[in-house]
């Protein structure tokens, strides 16, 4: 049993939960996980991807507990310093603070109109015009990042925007997305990182039981 432990939900649903995951694998820490049941009413609206729980995804390293994640990040960072979740470079370092940081708390009307769902595979799906702005909004974050640092992830080394953006990626392929040249090599990229595959299986692995939950807004 690990020191460190890591809150999540549903691995097919919740986003929030993927970013903290991937940012504390990111990070060299090993950790178990502590699964927030989906019937929960505290997790459900992170589920849903109405707006980030304060529980999930909660880590707890040495009896500090963090929730928010940013937050994780940041802390990550602090007690991993070498693992790299931040640039060296110091104007690197606000570039990637600053667009995690447009992630958190921006693109809502993507959240709303393609909720994360690993399993699906959803063809000739049409996407609602305020969530195309998103999609073009992020497509020039990565086209942006990957030319100014040369890729092959958006900060040059894996960093923790890469985990910031990897729903994104899967939300592109649920939805057919279309990406194309570098954009789309990097989202491969991300698809097929270890720990992202390590995701993917337990989602798919997880009984299907939060569709029938009702979105309250």
């Amino acid at each position: 049993m690990s020191g460190t432990t890591l809150s999540i939900s549903s691995k097919n649903y919740s986003s929030w939960s993927l970013r903290g995951w991937l940012m504390t694998k990111l990070a060299g820490i090993d950790f178990d996980e502590v699964i927030v049941a989906p019937d929960d009413a505290d997790a459900r609206a992170e589920i849903l991807l109405l707006s980030p729980s304060i529980l999930v995804p909660r880590l707890t390293y040495d009896g500090i507990p963090v929730w928010d994640t940013l937050a994780i990040g940041e802390f990550l960072a602090e007690v991993a310093p070498n693992a790299g979740l931040l640039p060296k470079d110091q104007a690197a370092r606000a570039h990637c603070r600053s667009i995690c940081g447009e992630m958190h708390s921006g693109f809502v009307s993507l959240r709303q109109a393609l909720p994360m769902n690993i399993k699906a595979e959803l063809h000739n799906f049409k996407i609602w015009s305020k969530a195309e702005a998103d999609i073009e909004r992020i497509k020039a974050i990565w086209r942006e990042c990957l030319a100014a640092y040369g890729g092959p992830w958006l900060f040059g080394a894996i960093s923790m925007a890469d985990a910031m953006y990897a729903p994104v990626v899967s939300r592109f392929r649920t939805y057919g997305v279309q990406l194309d040249g570098n954009l789309e090599a990097y989202a491969d990229r991300v698809w097929n990182w270890p720990a992202m595959q390590e995701w993917r299986e337990g989602a798919l692995a997880e009984a299907d039981q939060i569709e029938e939950l009702e979105v309250e807004f």
